[in-house]
C-alpha cells in the first residue's frame, strides 16, 4: 500500500457535510429501498453511516476502538430509530419501522451529532500524528482521516442513488478522495459482496462525475 498525502480535518468535515445534505432528503418511506450496496437497504446504509461516524470519532479520540459493532450500536440506538444491518431478531424490523415513523427526524440529528464529534476529534491538536489502530494495523491520523472521509462520503453517494437525489456530490472532494483511495485500497480487499469489503473495480466512461468514478473504483455500479 502506498500512503496518501497528509490529510486534514477539513477533508472529513466536507465529507460529513456532503452526506448530511443527502441525509436531509431521506425519509422513513425510503428505508426499505435497495441501494448500490446490494445486501443493504437505505435503512441499513443510514445505520452504517451513523455507526461509522461514531467509530471513527472514537478512534481519533482514543487511538483505538475495541469493537466497531459496539460503537455502531451506541450510535444507532433509539435516537437513530434503526437496527443493525442484517439483524435477524424476530420482529425487529417491524418494530424499528414503527419507531422510525414516530421519530423520523432523529437520525438526521444523530448523524449531525456524531459528525460534529468526528470533526472535533480529528481537529484536536496532535490528531494527525496520533497512531490509530485500524483493523489492518496502526496508521497515523493523517491517513485514517482519508479512510473515514471516503467511507462516509461514498455511503452518502449510495443514499443519493437509492433515493433519486443528485449523485454528483462535491466534485472537488470526490477527486481528492479518489486520488488517495487509489493508493490505499489493495486488491486483497476486493471480492464478492458479503465476502470482501469492496467489489471489483468497475470501468466507467471518461465523462462520469468524480463521485461516480470514486464509487465505481470501490466496486459500485454508477
Amino acid at each position: 500500500m502506498t500512503y496518501p498525502e497528509r490529510g486534514s480535518a477539513e477533508i472529513v468535515e466536507r465529507a460529513c457535510a456532503s452526506t448530511a445534505a443527502v441525509l436531509a432528503g431521506v425519509r422513513a418511506a425510503d428505508f426499505n429501498q435497495p441501494t448500490p450496496c446490494r445486501s443493504w437497504t437505505v435503512k441499513d446504509v443510514v445505520n452504517h453511516i451513523i455507526g461509522s461516524a461514531a467509530w471513527y470519532a472514537g478512534l481519533a479520540e482514543e487511538g483505538a476502538v475495541a469493537d466497531r459493532d459496539e460503537a455502531g450500536d451506541e450510535a444507532d440506538g433509539d435516537e437513530a430509530g434503526a437496527d443493525e444491518p442484517g439483524s435477524d431478531e424476530p420482529g425487529a424490523d417491524e418494530a424499528d419501522r414503527d419507531e422510525v415513523d414516530r421519530t423520523v427526524g432523529d437520525f438526521h440529528a444523530t448523524f449531525r451529532r456524531e459528525a460534529d464529534r468526528l470533526v472535533a476529534a480529528f481537529s484536536a491538536p496532535g490528531a494527525m500524528d496520533k497512531i490509530m489502530e485500524m483493523p489492518f494495523g496502526g496508521m497515523p491520523g493523517s491517513v485514517c482521516v482519508w479512510i473515514a472521509a471516503g467511507d462516509i462520503f461514498t455511503h452518502g453517494w449510495d443514499l443519493a442513488k437509492a433515493t433519486g437525489q443528485p449523485s454528483d456530490l462535491d466534485p472537488e472532494l470526490a477527486v481528492k478522495l479518489l486520488a488517495q483511495v487509489e493508493k490505499l485500497l489493495p486488491d486483497a480487499l476486493r471480492g464478492p459482496e458479503g465476502e470482501a469489503p469492496f467489489g471489483p473495480k468497475i470501468e466507467v466512461t471518461a465523462s462520469a462525475s468524480a463521485a461516480d468514478r470514486l464509487a465505481a473504483f470501490e466496486g459500485r455500479q454508477p
